[in-house]
């Protein structure tokens, strides 16, 4: 079942929940590779072809197909998908790194679309922030100087840059390697100074491609929880690129899938774990631990003739997981209560359904 059959339920960061306008707003982004590309996005007839027949009609290659959304004040924004699906591409197209074919990509009230090239270079060296899974050190350069170069091409003094630098190196964990030339350090702790350079211009807002993928199961799951806490000190708001599921439940606020270029589904986790729009969402998602992303809105029920009413109340955003203990304790159902509103309620049917994997309710 669906959180009571009605909304599903906002998190934090989504552009429901900020109280001004998206930081990044794409509206309708098009990127065709190959000749007289520009037709593409205004012909409604090459627009409802396919890969295959595009490329033999045209002699081009959509990578990104009419892609639409917002990124909130500190969200993180999470975009995902297998190889081919546009991804990379997309977020190149963000910065401008990739030409957009047509759309929007809206930044502080403006198109950078129109940008000349002064207000590029100045997005680039104020505003926006990469991090690339190459981590694209400069080997002669100790780690304070690798982290502080963009501040030098900024202009600014030696004194400054160094001071700005050492406090964003103790910031990812790297005090103490400051001295330390990139070939000193190990995959994780070169991404930490990628990360730590990344960071140090203060932009508003940081673009990570896939940064993690090269890297060891265990160093990921560090830079992983590198990252959210992180996020959590400095509240910056991110763009993450990945193809593994499991790294954008842990990270994003909100995911989006890609396939072929085209959005299939944009939402929360527990939306894409509790309700996936197609069988290729559902397909996606089938091996996740329900109980680990879905909410007790998804799972709670409404109150029935005979129901005790006088359980412990827990929020409705409680993961299941989380909740199993206290449900299975109690004696009677435990309500499901939001800014004094019951919204239902969860027994130890209902968690049960999801630790065992059913999706029985759902």
């Amino acid at each position: 079942m669906t959180p009571t059959q009605t909304e599903a339920p906002q998190r934090r960061g989504t552009p429901e929940d900020a109280d001004g306008t998206p930081v990044v707003s794409v509206r309708n982004l098009w990127k065709v590779f190959g000749p007289k590309a520009d037709r593409v996005p205004g012909s409604e007839e090459l627009c409802g072809l396919g890969r295959r027949e595009l490329m033999e009609r045209t002699g081009c290659t959509a990578a990104v197909r009419d892609v639409t959304f917002d990124v909130a004040p500190g969200e993180v924004f999470v975009v995902m998908g297998l190889s081919g699906s546009g991804k990379s591409t997309l977020v190149r197209c963000l910065t401008r790194l990739i030409e957009p074919t047509s759309g929007e990509v809206v930044f502080e009230g403006g198109d950078i679309r129109g940008a000349d090239a002064k207000r590029l270079r100045e997005l680039r060296r104020r505003k926006f922030s990469m991090v690339f899974q190459h981590f694209g050190l400069l080997p002669h350069r100790r780690v304070v100087d690798n982290v502080a170069f963009g501040l030098e091409i900024r202009g600014m003094s030696r004194a400054e840059r160094t001071a700005r630098a050492q406090e964003v190196v103790e910031l990812v964990g790297l005090a103490g390697y400051e001295n330390s030339y990139p070939d000193q350090l190990s995959g994780g702790m070169q991404q930490r100074v990628g990360l730590a350079r990344a960071l140090a211009g203060d932009p508003d807002v940081l673009f990570f491609d896939e940064p993690f993928s090269a890297l060891d199961p265990l160093i990921r799951r560090d830079m992983q929880n590198e990252v959210i806490r992180l996020h959590h000190e400095v509240g910056k708001t991110m763009v993450f690129i990945t193809h593994d599921l499991s790294e954008a439940l842990k990270l994003g606020d909100r995911i989006l899938i890609m396939r072929d270029g085209r959005t299939v589904q944009c939402g929360t986790g527990d939306e894409l774990v509790g309700a996936p729009a197609d069988d290729y969402v559902r397909e996606f998602v089938r091996d996740v631990p329900r109980g680990d992303v879905l909410t007790l809105r998804w799972i709670m029920r409404p109150p029935a003739d005979g129901d005790a009413l006088d359980g412990p109340e827990l929020g409705p955003d409680v993961v299941v997981r989380e909740a199993t203990r206290a449900v299975l304790a109690a004696d009677r159902p435990v309500k499901v209560v939001e800014n004094g509103r019951l919204l239902g309620i969860v027994g130890d049917e209902e968690i049960l359904a999801v630790v065992a994997g059913r999706e029985g309710g759902m």
